[in-house]
């Protein structure tokens, strides 16, 4: 647990010049060297911001998380991570994918998330932003090719369901598979929905036309 800032600091400014006055009137000048003491305290020094955190570390062993906004002080000799846990968005750029079909479309999804664990973001993975991005991606190219972009059936009959008309279901199963995998570094996942879809468009206009036969059919 971190000491309060404002009460270490007083205590920093109070032992330097106390150091100072006492070289002085003792005159012993080399006890201004002692003064690279309360320097260092000065470095466990910091500030938390809401939704921030601080990971400690100290010599290689992890001392715990910092997750109370406001001014602190710690071991100087702590190793200092500072990761957010703030809501973040991700806005994956559309991606070129075979649906159930084969059919190539162009598919990007919206992933809402924050760092839940600050352990495993810190240390199960390399670099959690990054894996983010690449596991949504991963989980998106996964969900595109269990439906097809759209249905064909007669009037009357329940066609499966597809990327197109599918809606929430889609967008819950992608929010599942998403939750899953960034579970690994510590990630909630709040909300994930496709934001871009389209056929891919070397077969854009022959999927219209057909679209407008299976209407006029």
């Amino acid at each position: 647990k971190p000491i309060s800032g404002w009460v270490m600091l007083p205590l920093t400014l109070v032992l330097m010049v106390g150091i100072v006055v006492g070289a002085v009137m003792l005159k012993q000048p080399g006890w201004l060297v002692t003064e690279l003491i309360p320097l260092t305290m000065l470095i466990g020094l910091f500030i938390i911001n809401p939704n921030e955190s601080i990971v400690l570390l100290l010599f290689g062993k992890y001392q715990g998380t910092v997750r109370t906004d406001g001014f602190f002080w710690v071991n100087p000799f702590n190793k200092r991570r500072k990761i957010s846990l703030r809501a973040h968005n991700f806005d994956n750029e559309p991606i070129k994918v075979n649906d159930k079909l084969g059919n190539p479309i162009m598919i990007g999804a919206v992933v809402v998330w924050r760092v839940k664990d600050t352990y495993k973001a810190a240390f199960d993975v390399n670099d959690y932003l990054e894996f983010v991005g690449i596991q949504s991606e991963a989980a998106l190219r996964r969900m595109a090719g269990h439906y097809p972009y759209d249905e064909f059936h007669d009037e009357g009959e329940e066609g499966e369901i597809s990327l197109r008309s599918g809606g929430k279901e889609v967008n819950d199963e992608l929010e599942q598979a998403l939750d899953r995998r960034l579970g690994i570094a510590g990630i909630e996942v709040l909300e994930a929905r496709i934001s871009h879809l389209a056929y891919a468009n070397e077969i854009a206009g022959a999927m219209l036309q057909r679209q407008q036969a299976t209407a006029i059919v």
